[in-house]
């Protein structure tokens, strides 16, 4: 199965369709800007109006100026009709501000809600949607639903004003033509209904073959993803495919404009044909005295302003089935559903003391086949696999170290995502301080919680930057004083920006060691009550991890904390050891005890002694 093609809901409908429900949507969207949008409609509707002036005074200049040989009426008319063009210049500048206003301003609306609602998204949503499909959704679909509420709303109103506006005129100059020029209407309507529905399904997948290339580029531009593409040697394998992608949206775009230029020359050749007809009797009709030339030059003139907006509005369903596909788009991302949200009125955790406490704790990962999980999902979030860690009893006393070992897979890194609730548990009470994590904000909660992960992220801006994330107004000196007790600062202050200097992407120009001990001033900064370290040594040379254990032992004291590592130096000193296997509690207590009492953890003690003679003998 192609990469890609796991992203998708399984369940979606195939072939989507713009409803009355997403029209409505797409009105309250644009509400907040409603008067702005009356004002850019009475101003096209100004346009239209005025555009009207010079082929009325055209007619009226050749049969009571030119034909009388009377200067004053030819001069009065055309400084008349230049006027006429001067407002319609200046109105047509307040309605393209109005529309830039309007459609900037929907774009940053848009823009602001999609990022504020995917990144409220749990872990579990980014673990199953490609980064590049998200981009591409804040991208060019946001732009794609901008052009369906400036441009194509403006389309439609400037050709309708125009058509009904020309057609009055016309009706009043000679009711016998008008109809002549209307009769053939139904040649225009009869083949919108099949070309826009093909025109929106091709659009539709243009923009998934889009995202897909997004996405590709994502990540295989992103530092690591390069990388391995160069250690592998695989450049000329994803060169092809990426070429593939591309040559798919180059056919879809063909495909899309040779279909819409077709449709607009058929068009355009029954338009002629109407002319021409009018052409035909009119010219007869001046011959016979039933109109005179002026009138008739007039017809002629209006003639091509009835079939132009015709052929507009005929095509006008295509241009919006194939703009609000964008909407849709957008919505898809905006109803996937927030798995883990505050409750109703929930306090902020007030955390002094920071005691943890797992009460019969059990957990399931969301399941890979949730909907939900998918852009385009249609289920709650809440499906569930199978159940990884088993009823968890576990108390972390306010001030003490806890260290989880067990063999690769047993769940410790789960238990500790729980903390933070980056999932949410499934039956049992994770509490701190006696308050149920799940009654309180989770704002709140993260604010008591510091985690320094294995390989930290960073992100691509300054040393500083990073830091300060931690907590915003923060002062220089007190990013100072973190570094320094994370056993960083030496190392910063040796750069050519010191702490202005760029990281790069995800931290590439530091060494691992550095980046942990980075974390840690972070989460210094941040000054939690309760700390997680999830293997943040392992991986470190000697040099490295004497450095950040240091930095540790300032992070930790007087915290409570977490710890998931291999280090024996780090098991040592935990004041309680818990061991886990298969996603349950098999052991606990200390070093000293749970030795005694052999087992798994008198197992792996051996396993990691032998490795530490082997590799660490200074450990």
């Amino acid at each position: 199965m192609h990469p890609h093609a796991m992203l998708r809901d399984p369940n979606a409908p195939k072939n989507p369709t713009v409803t009355r429900s997403s029209m409505r949507r797409v009105w309250q969207f644009a509400g907040v800007y409603r008067w702005m949008i009356a004002a850019f409609i009475v101003t096209i509707i100004v346009q239209a109006l005025l555009g009207l002036v010079a082929p009325f005074l055209f007619g009226k200049i050749f049969d009571d100026g030119i034909l009388v040989g009377d200067r004053s009426v030819v001069v009065t008319l055309a400084l008349i009709t230049l006027g006429a063009a001067i407002a319609e210049a200046i109105i047509a500048v307040a309605e393209r501000f109005l529309s830039s206003k309007v459609g900037e301003g929907l774009i940053h609306d848009l823009r602001a809600t999609l990022f504020d609602h995917v990144q409220r998204m749990p872990l579990a949503f980014f673990t199953h949607t490609q980064t590049g499909l998200l981009v591409s959704r804040l991208n060019n679909d946001v732009i794609g639903a901008q052009r369906a509420v400036t441009g194509t709303l403006g389309t439609v109103i400037t050709n309708g004003i125009t058509a009904v506006s020309t057609l009055a005129l016309m009706l009043v100059l000679e009711w016998r033509l008008t109809l002549l020029a209307l009769a053939l209407l139904p040649l225009f309507i009869l083949p919108t209904k099949k070309v826009g529905a093909a025109v929106s399904r091709i659009t539709r997948e243009q923009m998934d073959r889009n995202a897909e290339m997004n996405s590709t580029m994502t990540e295989k531009f992103a530092v690591s993803g390069a990388q391995l593409v160069k250690l592998f040697g695989n450049q000329t394998v994803e060169a092809e495919e990426f070429s593939g992608r591309a040559a798919a949206v180059r056919d879809l775009g063909i495909k899309n404009a040779m279909l819409g230029r077709l449709f607009i020359l058929s068009l355009g050749l029954v338009a002629a044909v109407g002319t021409a007809l009018v052409y035909l009797v009119g010219g007869n009709f001046v011959i016979d005295g039933s109109i005179t030339p002026g009138e008739w030059l007039t017809f002629v003139v209006l003639v091509p302003r009835i079939y132009q907006p015709l052929t507009a509005l005929t095509s006008a369903r295509i241009d919006v089935m194939s703009a609000l596909v964008s909407f849709e788009r957008v919505f898809e991302v905006l109803d996937t559903p927030h798995a883990i949200t505050d409750a109703p009125g929930a306090p902020e955790l007030k955390a002094s003391r920071g005691e943890v406490r797992f009460d019969h704790v059990a957990f399931s990962y969301p399941s890979s086949n949730a909907p939900s999980l998918a852009i385009g999902g249609r289920g709650t979030g809440e499906e569930l696999g199978v159940e990884v860690l088993h009823d968890i009893d576990l108390t972390l006393a306010p001030g003490t170290m806890t260290a989880l070992v067990g063999p690769s897979g047993a769940g410790k890194s789960t238990i500790a995502n729980l903390l933070p609730r980056l999932f949410d548990i499934t039956t049992g009470v994770l509490s701190i301080d006696g308050q149920d994590i799940r009654g309180v904000t989770q704002d709140s909660l993260r604010r008591q919680i510091g985690v320094v992960n294995q390989d930290p992220h960073l992100f691509h801006d300054t040393v500083a930057a990073n830091l300060i994330y931690a907590r915003e107004g923060a002062t220089h000196d007190d990013v100072v004083a973190a570094c320094k007790a994370a056993q960083i600062h030496g190392v910063i202050d040796a750069l050519p920006e010191k702490y202005d200097t760029i990281v790069g992407e995800r931290g590439y120009r530091l060494s691992g060691g550095e980046k942990q001990r980075l974390a840690i001033a972070r989460v210094l900064l941040k000054n939690p009550t309760i700390i997680v370290l999830d293997e943040a040594t392992s991986h470190l040379d000697a040099e490295n991890e004497h450095l950040v254990q240091q930095a540790l032992e300032t992070a930790l004291d007087g915290r409570t904390s977490l710890v998931i590592a291999h280090r024996l130096s780090t098991i040592r000193n935990a004041d309680q050891i818990v061991v886990v296997e298969a996603g349950s509690v098999v052991q606990t207590g200390t070093h000293e005890a749970l030795l005694a009492s052999g087992g798994l953890y008198s197992d792996l003690f051996e396993t990691l002694a032998a490795g530490s003679r082997t590799t660490q003998p200074g450990d």
